[in-house]
């Protein structure tokens, strides 16, 4: 594995436009390319460019989507984002998502681009992320993971939901909220905010709550949640787009909407039974190790690179 990063500390629209460059010489070794999320697209299109690679686009979620619902349809941070989609989807040789949601989301709009896209869900370590077979959950304590922002992750809806509950809630991330919430939680000692914490540390985490809550406003495809999922904590998540298709409710987790009032309904109701509790979370770890494994992905995503590679249309 090589690291390619921005030694040079230039600033970062400039290191973009220049990674063609400055990485040409790993960039001219490599076989194919990949983008992880669209956003950094327009870079690596220019490198298969630039390289005569072939180039597979993959993305988490779909960068239009997120920007039109936290800026608008007309906005312009939108019309990049759907400008760079089109331009980088249309030149790959593949194009990956992450749901079946996304898929015809992408069709609907490129729809000759049907040959050329696959569905490949994000996957776990479920070795590391595993039920712990000896320590219980703490009984009524929450847990969060994710950004610390208002707009996507909806915190200020679960923190108003729990505020005059008899729980305990950790708070795992960062983000433009923290300034906001320690100063709640230095008055509030069941609000513990954690901070970032080391992949390594956050199975322990996941094991110790008694419910995960996810209350996104919307989602691509929630890996933390199924993280908790394959550890076998309860899950609770506000039933929308990114999340309803993977949680089945009362069999692998419970769902409510996104507001203060059925997150704190859902988590009563949820704490409130014990049977339910176990089976959302059997049901949990079952989903996850039987769609979301790691060893599932990757044998299909090799399939997808001996695919592209197959076509003949580059000389590696």
């Amino acid at each position: 594995i090589e690291i390619c990063c921005n030694r040079w500390n230039l600033p970062l629209p400039l290191y973009e436009r220049l990674i063609p460059l400055l990485h040409a010489r790993s960039l001219r070794r490599a076989t194919l390319l990949k983008t992880n999320q669209i956003s950094g697209g327009a870079t690596a299109l220019a490198a298969a460019r630039l390289h005569k690679k072939p180039l597979i686009a993959r993305c988490g979620y779909m960068w239009s989507d997120f920007q039109r619902r936290r800026h608008g349809p007309s906005a312009y941070p939108t019309r990049r984002s759907l400008a760079t989609e089109w331009q980088v989807f249309g030149a790959s040789e593949a194009v990956v998502v992450t749901t079946e949601t996304m898929a015809a989301s992408l069709l609907e709009r490129q729809p000759w681009l049907a040959s050329r896209v696959y569905v490949l869900p994000n996957y776990v370590d479920t070795e590391l992320f595993c039920p712990s077979g000896g320590e219980a959950p703490r009984p009524r304590h929450l847990c969060f993971v994710g950004r610390l922002d208002q707009h996507q992750k909806n915190l200020g809806a679960l923190l108003e939901a729990v505020r005059e509950l008899d729980v305990t809630l950790d708070v795992v991330g960062d983000g433009d909220l923290r300034p906001e919430l320690a100063s709640e939680a230095a008055t509030n000692p069941r609000l513990r905010l954690l901070g970032r914490v080391p992949h390594q540390e956050l199975p322990a985490l996941l094991r110790r709550a008694a419910l995960f809550v996810m209350p996104y406003r919307y989602e691509g495809h929630p890996k933390a949640l199924i993280e908790a999922m394959a550890c076998g904590t309860p899950v609770l998540a506000a039933n929308v787009e990114g999340i309803r298709e993977i949680i089945r409710e009362g069999e692998n987790g419970a769902l409510c909407s996104p507001d203060a009032a059925s997150l704190r309904s859902g988590i009563l109701r949820v704490l409130a039974d014990p049977n339910l509790l176990r089976r959302i979370g059997r049901g949990g770890r079952a989903h996850a190790l039987r769609h979301y494994s790691m060893d599932a992905i990757l044998e299909r995503e090799l399939g997808l690179y001996r695919s592209v590679m197959g076509r003949g249309r580059y000389d590696p």
